[in-house]
């Protein structure tokens, strides 16, 4: 690990920080503080995707929509008006939106075949914003010489990193230039992830095969044809499975850093927080506990 023991950490003049999770365990919460200290420089993953690699694409489908507008349409081929996205760290809806949600089109959804190709789109962003993470790293130090770094990745990353393989090339690359960290959810976590998700259902991105194997066993559970799905029914049902599907995954990227329950990051309220949770976690790996 960049930071072998908890002294080494604590005593480090430049801590540099990967946070992994599943979206809604507190990596944005815990950068934010981070952030307003002056001290640390906030990189978002997601921020990197919709802005750098899917923002094209993101403002054509608003452009498609506002062209089944008559009124607007005449305005956007007239140069009247512009369309644009207004995406931030906090609030990631137009990323969102573009990915969409499979099923039924009356009722929002797209054709299995056109998510697949925005899922992979997505995953190819991924990947290139996960990377462009340490050229940031120096970014942020020469133009605005902040000491420290935090990376708040995208809750997909367990998807296109594989923790198992010695060799992966994004994990390789993470952990040579920063502490991982992943913060575990424990069961009230995740069944509370899972009543917000089912209050509002968003989309997500999942693995070739995952999102397959789950579409083929929705489908054969409620007997709806691909063009009837329920955009929405089908995404809860597949909660909890991704869930279930992404654990293992977090877990074996873990071995490349270190892990800090759910409950710690809860309590962060400063920077020194922050360095005392990571510390305790660094120690429990050092003594094997």
């Amino acid at each position: 690990m960049l930071y072998p023991t908890a002294t080494a950490w604590r005593d480090a003049p430049e801590k540099k920080v990967c946070l992994f999770a599943m979206s809604g365990l507190g990596k944005t919460y815990v950068s934010n503080i981070l952030r307003e200290t002056g001290d640390w420089f906030h990189y978002s993953v997601d921020y990197r995707i919709g802005t750098r690699y899917m923002g094209e694409h993101i403002t054509d489908n608003f452009k498609a929509e506002a062209m089944k507008n008559p009124f607007l349409a005449e305005l956007l081929k007239s140069d009247s008006i512009y369309v644009a996205s207004n995406i931030t760290f906090e609030n990631l809806a137009p990323l969102s939106s573009y990915l969409g949600k499979p099923g039924d089109a009356a009722k929002g959804g797209l054709s299995l075949e056109e998510y697949q190709r925005r899922q992979a789109l997505h995953h190819a962003a991924e990947h290139a914003a996960t990377l462009d993470t340490v050229r940031f790293i120096d970014r942020a130090k020469a133009l605005y010489d902040y000491r420290h770094f935090i990376c708040d990745t995208s809750g997909s990353l367990c998807e296109i990193a594989d923790g198992a393989n010695a060799k992966d090339d994004l994990l390789s690359v993470l952990s040579e230039h920063m502490l991982l960290v992943w913060i575990k959810g424990d069961e009230a976590h995740k069944e509370e992830l899972i009543r917000r998700f089912d209050r509002d259902p968003k989309p997500m991105c999942y693995q070739p095969a995952f999102l397959l194997s789950a579409w083929e066993a929705y489908r054969t559970e409620t007997g709806d044809p691909e063009d009837k799905v329920d955009p929405d029914a089908f995404v809860r049902w597949t909660y909890a499975r991704a869930l279930a599907h992404r654990e293992p995954r977090y877990a074996a990227m873990a071995d490349w850093g270190v892990t800090v329950p759910g409950g710690a990051f809860e309590a962060i309220a400063s920077a020194a927080d922050f360095t005392d949770v990571i510390a305790d976690a660094i120690d429990r790996k050092t003594r094997g506990a």
